[in-house]
C-alpha cells in the first residue's frame, strides 16, 4: 500500500495538472473513463488508486504515469539521489515503482525502475495521447512477459523492447522470482513512431 503521504503527493499533483489545464472533474472523467467520485477520492488522498487507474489519468491529462508522482512544485536539479527518489507500490499487483529521473529537470526523458513480483500481471487500456509517448523497457533482473498490443514479447535480463504507448499494454511475471527493469520514456512529436 502507498505510504499517507505519497497519496497526498499524488492528490496535489492531480489537482495541480487538472486545474493548470482548466480541466473540471466532470471532464476528466470523461476524458478517463475514471469515475467523478473516485477522481474526487484520488485528489482528497482518501483512496491508494492503481497503476491501472492512474495510467487512464495520466493519458486524459496528457502526461506519462511517471509524471503523476513528482512533487507538486520544486526546484529543478540535473542530479536525483537514491535516497530522494520516490518508490510506490500498486495496491493491486505489489509492484513497486521508483522514479528514478531528476523531478522538475526540463528533459522528454523519464526513467522509472520497477520491481516486478513473482506471478504479477498488470494491464493497461491504449488512451489515446495528444503526445506520443515512447517507452523502452530494459530487464535488469529476472524474466518478463510484456504485451503491445496483441504481440507478446519475453523479455531476460539484459534485453530491451522499444514501442509507443498507443495500443493496450501488458506485464506479466510468469516466474518465481521477482523481476526488475527500467523504462525509459520520452514524450514529443518530434521523436520517430
Amino acid at each position: 500500500m502507498a505510504e499517507p503521504d505519497l497519496n497526498q503527493q499524488i492528490a496535489a499533483r492531480v489537482r495541480q495538472l487538472r486545474a493548470d489545464r482548466g480541466i473540471t472533474l466532470e471532464a476528466l472523467a470523461d476524458r478517463s473513463g475514471v469515475s467523478r467520485s473516485m477522481i474526487s477520492l484520488i485528489e482528497r488522498g482518501e483512496t491508494s488508486p492503481t497503476a491501472v487507474l492512474l495510467e487512464k489519468l495520466a493519458a486524459a491529462l496528457d502526461i506519462t504515469l511517471a509524471s503523476l508522482f513528482e512533487p507538486p512544485a520544486g526546484t529543478a536539479s540535473p542530479v536525483a539521489r537514491r535516497s530522494d527518489q520516490t518508490a510506490w507500490r500498486d495496491p493491486a499487483s505489489g509492484y513497486v515503482r521508483r522514479n528514478i529521473s531528476p523531478p522538475f529537470y526540463p528533459t522528454p526523458i523519464q526513467i522509472v525502475e520497477v520491481t516486478f513480483p513473482a506471478g504479477a500481471r498488470v494491464a493497461y487500456d491504449a488512451a489515446p495521447r495528444q503526445t506520443p509517448a515512447h517507452h523502452q523497457v530494459w530487464v535488469l533482473d529476472g524474466r518478463i512477459e510484456v504485451t503491445v498490443g496483441e504481440q507478446a514479447h519475453e523479455l531476460a535480463t539484459g534485453d530491451c523492447l522499444a514501442f509507443i504507448l498507443d495500443r493496450p499494454t501488458a506485464y506479466r511475471n510468469r516466474t518465481r522470482e521477482p523481476a526488475r527493469y527500467a523504462v525509459v520514456m520520452a514524450a514529443g512529436t518530434d521523436l520517430p513512431r
